[in-house]
């Protein structure tokens, strides 16, 4: 097993001045967004070839595969890449809440913002 990023997919991405790319990860079922985090090369490989979701932790400066303290997995349903390269979207099988404050996801947890019609 490779223990690197396969080169043909590194070469696509456009990571941030961190070396991390943005992760939007939906319900592969419902199409819900449920949460956005981020991913280094190394996270990205696990989480290609371990079918589990793999984050980088800004906060913690360390990896987090999604699941492994709270029990709410994460499987890989699909990864796609955008236009640009600087963005992933992520369908999974959500197993529990996406949202470490315990809703499905960090959206809901979020709540909406006033819209300003103001021109």
């Amino acid at each position: 097993m490779s223990l690197t990023l396969d080169p043909e997919v590194a070469g696509r991405l456009s990571r941030n001045d961190q070396g991390l790319v943005c992760v939007v990860v939906q319900d592969d079922d419902s199409g819900e967004v449920l949460m956005v985090a981020w991913m280094n090369d190394e996270a990205l490989r696990r989480t290609l070839t371990e079918g589990r979701v793999t984050y980088w932790s800004r906060s913690r400066q360390e990896y987090w595969r999604k699941g492994d303290t709270s029990g709410h997995v994460q499987y890989v349903r699909s990864v796609a890449i955008d236009c640009d390269g600087d963005a992933l979207l992520l369908r999974v099988e959500q197993i529990g809440p996406a949202c470490h404050t315990g809703t499905r996801s960090c959206f809901q947890a979020g709540g909406l913002l006033p819209l300003s019609r103001e021109a």
